[in-house]
C-alpha cells in the first residue's frame, strides 16, 4: 500500500498535494457507471418485488390489523 502512495506521489503535479488527475477520475468513473449498470440491468428480484407489494397493499391477507404509519411516507 505504500509503494501504491508513494508511486502516486511521484506522478502528481510538482507541488500539488494529493488529489486524482483527469484520466483517474475518468477511468473511475467509467468503472463505477458499468458496475451501476449491471446492478440495474439485474432488476428486482421476485421476493422483493412481492414484499413491496404486500407492504403497498392496505388490505392485509392474514386478518391482522395493518401496521400503523406515523405519517412519514
Amino acid at each position: 500500500m505504500k509503494d501504491f502512495k508513494a508511486q502516486a506521489n511521484k506522478k502528481s503535479a510538482p507541488g500539488k498535494q494529493g488529489g486524482l488527475n483527469a484520466e483517474i477520475q475518468s477511468r473511475i468513473g467509467h468503472q463505477l457507471r458499468a458496475m451501476y449498470d449491471d446492478v440495474v440491468r439485474q432488476g428486482v428480484p421476485d421476493r422483493f418485488a412481492e414484499l413491496i407489494k404486500r407492504l403497498d397493499d392496505p388490505k392485509p391477507d392474514s386478518g391482522e390489523p395493518a401496521p400503523k404509519t406515523d405519517g412519514r411516507d
